[in-house]
């Protein structure tokens, strides 16, 4: 086992410590006079909690790639930790804590915790400045961000843990990181277009996700120079598309034109269906379950054989539920996917979860990115964050302009029940 991947295992034991398993040479973590794990619901209402840093356990141990340490104030993280969006936010502190860990104690920063499920965004943000937060990250589900960026006081650069529109931009030391289905829409269009297909249709579930990601679709496929020849929308809670298929591949035009001709003949014809001939890829993003009902209708009405995209949510690890997506394309994390990376965070979780750890939950991996972005921030105070790269298990990261992270994501094909990467 390589240095650092030792001082990785270590660094993930006292992790996981500090979230109340119980593994050796593990510092506290304090709220308020009483000693408890992040999360922990306390009586009256939570203010903060604070990571002590473990005594040092792996003298020398060279920094995993692509996290840099400076001196300078602490971290804050603001996650609502208990009531209905606690299981994510505990999941996303944990992936949090365990690239936290990672750096060396001589440079490691301060961090405290802040449950924003027991004080508001204001409350939390105002609280944390007056600790001394020089970089605070969070909070993380939208109606929280939508406040912190409406907050007007004193505060240090933030890193929001979730994406909303009509924000400051990035001048206002705001950056919005998220999981967003839109940017990965973005994506496919452009390899969409990158892969030669430049005229399709479009195939998206009934609802308020599928018209943001068909939108997000649509404007990136026309700058790209691509064209969406016609789209329709199916009930994501129905088993049968019939009805969209047979529209937008307009399978429902060639029986009509069957039909007129018998009646013109007056006799019943031999007649296959066809589907429209200038259709060069489909795009159908959706969720696991619709996408395996989807996939082999389209092969049924004879678009087998087009080039269909999709979303990362399309695809879930598990070979034997995968079989029916054969020749689907879509971006997804490393987390996912796999790498380098990924594999030494893996044999580390491994070990630190005997009994289960985080597998493939892409909000821990989502909050190991958040404490990697919010390292590199703190490395250039003050500098150009368009200038940021950091290797993640959510993707390749880098800042826009505007402040948004860009995730660039990996591509693979699902061949056999697996995914297959592509270049």
């Amino acid at each position: 086992m390589s240095e650092s991947r030792r001082f990785l295992h270590l660094c993930l034991a006292t992790a996981v410590a500090l979230l109340g398993l119980q593994l050796a040479s593990c510092a506290d973590v304090q709220s308020g006079a009483e000693q408890a794990p992040p999360g922990t619901p306390t009586s009256g209402p939570s203010t903060h909690q604070t990571a002590q840093s473990p005594p040092s356990s792996a003298p020398g141990a060279r920094l995993p790639a692509n996290l840099t340490t400076v001196g300078g104030p602490q971290i804050a993280l603001l996650l609502p930790l208990t009531g209905r969006q606690s299981a994510s936010a505990i999941a996303v502190r944990d992936g949090f804590l365990t690239a936290y860990y990672s750096l060396p104690a001589a440079g490691r920063p301060g961090l405290r915790i802040y449950d924003t499920a027991q004080m508001s965004v204001a409350a939390a943000l105002t609280q944390a400045t007056g600790d001394g937060a020089g970089l605070i990250v969070g909070p993380l589900t939208r109606e929280e961000v939508a406040a912190a960026a409406a907050y007007s006081g004193p505060r240090p650069p933030m890193l929001t843990l979730n994406a909303v529109t009509g924000v400051p931009a990035a001048g206002n030391a705001l950056y919005q990181f998220a999981l967003a289905p839109e940017e990965e829409a973005r994506q496919v269009a452009r390899r969409v277009v990158a892969d030669g297909n430049r005229a399709g249709v479009a195939l998206v579930p009934e609802n308020d996700w599928g018209r943001r990601v068909l939108a997000a679709f649509t404007q990136e496929l026309a700058a790209a120079g691509g064209q969406l020849l016609d789209s329709a929308s199916y009930d994501a809670g129905s088993t049968d598309y019939a009805a969209p298929i047979t529209k937008v591949l307009r399978i429902n035009e060639s029986e009509a034109r069957n039909k007129r001709l018998e009646s013109v003949l007056g006799t019943r014809l031999t007649f296959q269906p066809r589907r429209r001939g200038d259709v060069a890829f489909i795009f159908s993003p959706g969720q696991a379950p619709q996408e395996r009902l989807l996939r082999p209708q389209l092969r049924f009405y004879f678009a087998g054989d087009v080039p269909t995209y999709a979303t990362a949510d399309a695809f879930e690890p598990n070979p034997n539920a995968n079989q029916d997506l054969d020749g689907l394309i879509f971006p997804d994390a490393p987390w996912m996917l796999g790498g380098g990376l990924v594999d030494s965070v893996r044999d580390a979780t491994n070990a630190a979860w005997p009994t289960g750890g985080p597998k493939r939950n892409i909000l821990f991996a989502f909050g190991f990115d958040a404490a990697r972005l919010a390292t590199a921030l703190r490395s250039m105070p003050g500098g150009n964050a368009t200038s940021l790269s950091v290797d993640g298990l959510t993707g390749h990261l880098t800042i826009a302009a505007d402040g948004h992270v860009l995730r660039d994501l990996m591509w693979a094909q699902i061949r056999n029940g697996e995914p297959r990467l592509l270049n």
